[in-house]
């Protein structure tokens, strides 16, 4: 069954009400937003977001926000859409706040199929409050537990055919660790190409992660996110 879909909305059939999705990008830089856009039309509900964070007001994942599907986010820099603290105030949303390291490393954890680790981050302030606390020789740490998802969506530079990704510069962010972390993994990605058109050094996400792949429609550029 090939892996390359007609458009998103066919990809974004691999999720459904309540899932826990991450998502890819730092603000909007290496956001997958061809498919999150397509998300905005879907009808779904009661998602789990985990990603550093919300888009912007009226961008991104801001989209999703205001639409009310999503109903806890997990993330580190969620001060880029005020719209967020705005309805967490309104109890309109449930907010899980994580150090960005401690959310990087809990996605890398999860898709590593470990239980957990221990942290010195966080320790003895409100990010703490609930965690378990050991000390290890003489030094005080808290327990997070891995993060995973049940489906991923995320942003690549280029993908061949088989699903084996190329990222862009810092654009790759978060983007491989949550390409390891979920059940079901789709990418859209600028250019696709036939096997062996990829230097296998620079390949960061192989092929056996990847579920999906469709052809980005959407690029963010000076002037803002635009269609191609």
């Amino acid at each position: 069954m090939t892996k390359l879909k007609k458009s998103a909305s066919e990809a974004l059939e691999l999720i459904k009400s309540g899932d826990t999705i991450l998502v890819g990008g730092f603000g909007l830089i290496g956001a997958p937003l061809t498919l999150i856009e397509a998300l905005t039309q879907k009808d779904l509900n009661d998602l789990t977001i985990v990603s550093n964070n919300l888009g912007e007001s009226g961008k991104g994942l801001g989209i999703l926000l205001n639409q009310g599907k999503i109903k806890k986010a997990i993330g580190s820099y969620f001060t880029s859409n005020r719209d967020v603290g705005d309805m967490y105030q309104e109890d309109k949303l449930e907010l899980e706040l994580l150090p960005q390291g401690t959310l990087a490393e809990s996605i890398r954890v999860g898709g590593a199929g470990l239980g957990g680790y221990y942290t010195m981050t966080g320790v003895g302030t409100d990010l703490a409050k609930g965690k378990e606390e050991r000390v290890i020789d003489g030094v005080r740490y808290i327990f997070e537990k891995p993060i995973r998802g049940d489906v991923a969506i995320v942003r690549a530079h280029k993908a061949d055919t088989l699903g084996n990704l190329v990222y862009y510069k810092t654009a790759r962010n978060f983007n491989p660790l949550m390409a390891t972390a979920a059940k079901k993994v789709i990418v859209e990605v600028d250019e696709i190409v036939e096997p062996g058109e990829l230097d296998p050094e620079a390949i960061i996400t192989p092929h056996l992660f990847v579920h999906a792949i469709i052809q980005a429609k959407q690029v963010l550029t000076k002037e803002g996110v635009v269609a191609k």
